[in-house]
């Protein structure tokens, strides 16, 4: 099962995510498929880009979106 899930970059205290599409069952930082775009929380305001054809595109093939990363396609106007 596909999911849209955020994996966590950058040092200790400050986070920087991806937007990646993975399989369910591999770990956070683990292998994934594709880059869907990012998300900097530590930028005022916070600092979202995602591709939104390709999220489309996976959405379209079955992929789960999780509960962070639905708000965050909402918020880019998916």
């Amino acid at each position: 099962m596909l999911k849209i899930r955020l994996t966590r970059k950058g040092a200790k205290k400050k986070p920087f995510y991806r937007v990646i599409v993975a399989d369910s069952r591999k770990r956070r930082d683990g292998p994934f498929l594709e880059i869907l775009g990012t998300y900097d929380p530590l930028k005022e305001p916070s600092e979202i880009k995602i591709d939104t054809e390709r999220a489309q595109y996976w959405l379209g093939c079955g992929a789960q979106p999780s509960s962070a990363v639905k708000k965050l396609l909402t918020i880019s106007g998916l």
